[in-house]
């Protein structure tokens, strides 16, 4: 990657960041759910409407994805939006929310399921058509080689609602511990086998998971990235560790165009370059399908600091 082409991503995001860009799709869901018509927004654009039920396709340089998504399930249309834009100060904020997400239809389908917020660096396919292996359908994070210092942002917080299980597989089941939102940035060196195996090593890490409410605007947040192997340092928890878990490890497409797993492998050396860089901003910090029902994020004004 040329010096050129990875200003050319760092301005892209920091100019998207600011959240006062949207645009808007108006899709008419199916009418054995009602057909009603939802609103599906992503950060970018003049705050146009657009009637459409065709997937969403992401303009030349814009790097961010919202997971506010359009599901064709056993062609039924469907929406989930948890990601809203909200006034603030003239301009705008993103609203990241945990909520319940119901589909309703008398003898067909009932269900009721838990649906996280999240504003990521990434992509989305779709239609989605199933809710089997969530993690497979997010594909976390772009090309990268470039070394931040840190991640910026303005941000609020209404945190610590009881995490609660909905598949929709399974009536909603209340778990009896508090739920947080959680902001990383991870800076990887990925490498792929001769068998389309994709292997990783954490070259950076920043995290921030936010445990108590933050009712007023904390602007200019600044969450430091720290290179190499982290697990020794004073301010280290168990969540800042290795994705080794296949249930939630991150996917993306191999050469051969497979959605496959991406295991890290270990800790990079803390003057490693990277080549590919994940953000996330989550309003929950749980597995797919679990989540503090009430849990709000507001962020703005993000970007990269390099």
């Amino acid at each position: 990657m040329t010096l050129c082409a990875q200003n050319h991503i760092v301005e892209s995001l920091n100019k998207y960041g600011s959240m006062d860009e949207w645009s808007i799709r108006s899709v008419k869901e199916s009418g054995i759910i009602g057909g009603r018509v939802k609103y599906l927004y992503e950060f970018f654009g003049d705050r146009d409407t657009v009637e459409t039920r065709e997937p969403f396709s992401a303009p030349e340089g814009y790097y961010w994805r919202t997971n506010n998504v359009l599901a064709v399930v056993a062609g039924v249309t469907k929406t989930n939006n948890t990601v809203f834009p909200e006034e603030r100060d003239g301009g705008y904020c993103a609203r990241i929310e945990t909520h319940i997400e119901s589909v309703k239809a008398v003898g067909i389908v009932n269900m009721d399921v838990v649906c996280q917020g999240a504003f990521i660096l990434g992509s989305l396919p779709e239609p989605i058509r199933n809710t089997k292996d969530p993690m497979a359908k997010v594909l976390y994070g772009i090309p990268f080689e470039g070394r931040p210092e840190a991640l910026v942002y303005d941000f609020k917080a209404d945190v610590g609602h009881e995490a609660v299980r909905g598949t929709g597989f399974a009536k909603l089941k209340p778990l009896g511990y508090p739920d947080y939102p959680e902001i990383a940035i991870i800076l990887q060196k990925r490498w792929e086998d001769g068998d389309g195996n994709v292997h990783a090593l954490r070259v950076g890490s920043g995290y921030d998971r936010i445990m108590e409410n933050v009712t007023e605007w904390k602007n200019g947040h600044r969450l430091e990235v720290h290179y190499g192997d982290i697990s020794g340092e004073p301010f280290y928890e168990d969540y800042m560790g290795l994705m080794t878990d296949p249930d939630r490890a991150f996917h993306t497409i191999n050469s051969k165009g497979e959605n496959v797993t991406v295991l890290e492998e270990g800790w990079a050396s803390a003057d490693e370059q990277p080549n590919f860089m994940i953000i996330k901003f989550l309003s929950s910090c749980g597995q797919a399908f679990y989540g503090g029902v009430g849990n709000i994020l507001w962020v703005d004004n993000i970007h990269l600091e390099m």
